[in-house]
């Protein structure tokens, strides 16, 4: 029986997936000439009027909003801040298409399940036309004498069945206004008395568990980079080093976000850590301070070549491990088939490490590794000694572009090189990950399926 993960490995719309030959980059589209992330800085960064207002910031009803729903006019609303994305249309990786399912809506939602990681308030700020218009909460405003003449109080406001707000005041509650369509409340407090308070108190103990994981933002922290060592031609190892006193345990199958300031934007870019190699202890105790992340540096990337561009002893922020890959479904497996299409080999590298040192269970795990050439093989060596030294683990490589001395196979994906791949020993239990450009994961899965 083969189990196929229902979340992909990494995500579909992760970055961390290669763009087929002839793209650019981890593009979901071919963008036009001139139209990648440093075009769009450059261009949001020329002085243009990127709003169409003439630099003036509106109060956008959802009735204006609506309006805003063509092509060649579109506003959208992200976590109340509504932005003219018009200009960014051509720019946009996932293409017009997908752009336009946000347009004259309250796209929050939406964005947070394609690309919650993207800091969009850097790289729309020039499109911002304005603040989702409050509504008053007629079922607030009968509380406001009372917070007016108790002078301490605690006050606890729901919205959508949550409490977003528990703190002791010192103040008095002026006017209260909610945005009911992105679930937001604005509240305006002013102080009893002129002059500074000489302490704000502690906050309640607990106070951010009312608030689920997925719309917290992302907390970064400050790494410094103590080594970078090549794996291949345009592929490198780099180990960052976490804050003094941090552990921070990245559990296999999950991803950080590296972010770093760009010609004045932020960007944002996950990636999967790794171990510092395949032969040896895993180096990912619960005392880790190190992180590990293989990355391809593209001719074009803007963020991998500002990475490329770091030298020992620069810092980079880190997020904490994000990620919905679960590996309970491993847990009753005996055969592991991975499949990997160039740097898609990266986030096999801890499930190699796992089923191999944890997972007595899994007697056959097997690595069918697809690339362009011989030199574009990560950790190839590695690989084949891993192979050579423990029976229970199993590599193949396929090359599109081989050499002339090449001995091995040749091809892309098909249907009749899986089913050679895939042997399902009788009584067994097997589990495929696979992962690469969109293309090459949609053909296997399908094949698999």
């Amino acid at each position: 029986m083969l189990n196929i993960p229902t979340q992909s490995f990494p995500a579909p719309s992760s970055q961390q997936r290669i763009a087929p030959s002839g793209q650019s980059g981890r593009n979901k589209v071919a963008l036009k000439p001139g139209h990648s992330l440093m075009d769009w800085i450059r261009f949001s960064k020329s002085g243009k009027d990127l709003t169409g207002l003439r630099g003036r910031r509106i109060e956008v009803t959802e009735e204006e909003l609506q309006k805003h729903n063509r092509r060649d006019d579109c506003w959208t609303c992200i976590r109340g801040m509504v932005y003219n994305v018009t200009p960014y249309m051509d720019y946009h990786p996932g293409g017009e298409e997908e752009l336009m399912k946000a347009a004259g809506k309250d796209a929050t939602d939406l964005f947070d399940q394609v690309h919650r990681w993207v800091n969009y308030e850097s790289m729309l700020k020039e499109c911002l036309v304005g603040r989702m218009a409050a509504k008053g909460s007629t079922a607030l405003k009968g509380m406001y004498d009372w917070f007016q003449t108790d002078v301490t109080v605690h006050l606890v406001i729901y919205t959508k069945r949550k409490v977003i707000l528990h703190m002791r005041i010192y103040l008095s509650l002026s006017t209260v206004h909610t945005a009911n369509s992105v679930g937001k409340i604005q509240i305006t407090m002013r102080k009893q008395a002129k002059g500074k308070w000489e302490s704000l108190g502690q906050p309640l103990e607990f106070h951010n568990t009312f608030q689920r994981k997925k719309d917290r933002a992302l907390f970064y922290r400050d790494c410094v980079l103590v080594a970078k060592t090549e794996v291949n031609h345009n592929t490198f190892v780099f180990k960052l080093q976490l804050p003094r006193g941090t552990v921070m345990h990245v559990p296999v199958g999950k991803h950080v976000y590296l972010k770093a300031l760009i010609q004045d934007t932020e960007v944002v870019r996950p990636y999967t850590p790794v171990d510092q190699n395949l032969t040896g202890p895993t180096q990912h105790s619960l005392q880790e301070s190190d992180l590990y992340l293989m990355i391809k540096v593209y001719p074009d990337g803007v963020f991998t070549q500002h990475l490329n561009t770091l030298h020992i002893g620069d810092h980079l922020s880190v997020s904490s491990p994000e990620g919905t890959f679960s590996l309970h479904r491993l847990l009753d497996a005996t055969n592991l088939y991975l499949l990997a299409a160039g740097t898609g080999f990266t986030p096999m590298v801890r499930l190699i490490h796992l089923a191999l040192q944890d997972m007595d269970g899994i007697r056959k795990t097997k690595l069918l590794f697809f690339n362009r050439r011989e030199e574009d093989i990560l950790w190839h060596s590695e690989l084949d000694e891993l192979a050579a030294n423990d029976a229970r683990f199993q590599v193949e490589y396929i090359l599109s572009e081989p050499s002339e001395s090449w001995t091995g196979r040749n091809g892309r994906v098909t249907e009749s090189v899986l089913n050679e791949f895939l042997i399902r020993p009788q009584g067994s239990k097997c589990y495929v990950c696979t992962c690469g450009p969109t293309a090459f994961t949609e053909l296997t899965t399908g094949y698999v399926l």
